[in-house]
């Protein structure tokens, strides 16, 4: 495991500790969330950097606002129209 030091600002590390948050846990957190928000990684892959099951982290996530999945309005759409052909 790689060490990094990050400069964070006073006010940020007092709202985390007033919220009760482990600084390294929410960062480390927040950087899957990204990852996977950015499409890098996968739900499977965020989840096991998480610590728990896929299904857990899609919940999570999702409740964060993180769309499962990702589709464009066509997108839906074409999947509406083969779903009703079958």
């Amino acid at each position: 495991m790689s060490a990094v030091t990050l400069q964070l600002e006073d006010e940020l590390v007092a709202l985390l500790h007033s919220a009760n948050q482990p600084i390294q846990r929410t960062a480390h957190e927040l950087i899957v969330l990204e990852l996977y928000r950015r499409a890098t990684i996968s739900s499977g892959k965020a989840a096991q950097l998480l610590g728990m099951s896929r299904f857990e982290f899609i919940r999570h996530a999702s409740r964060l606002g993180l769309a499962f999945f990702d589709l464009t309005e066509d997108e839906w759409e074409a999947e509406r129209i083969q779903a009703e052909a079958l």
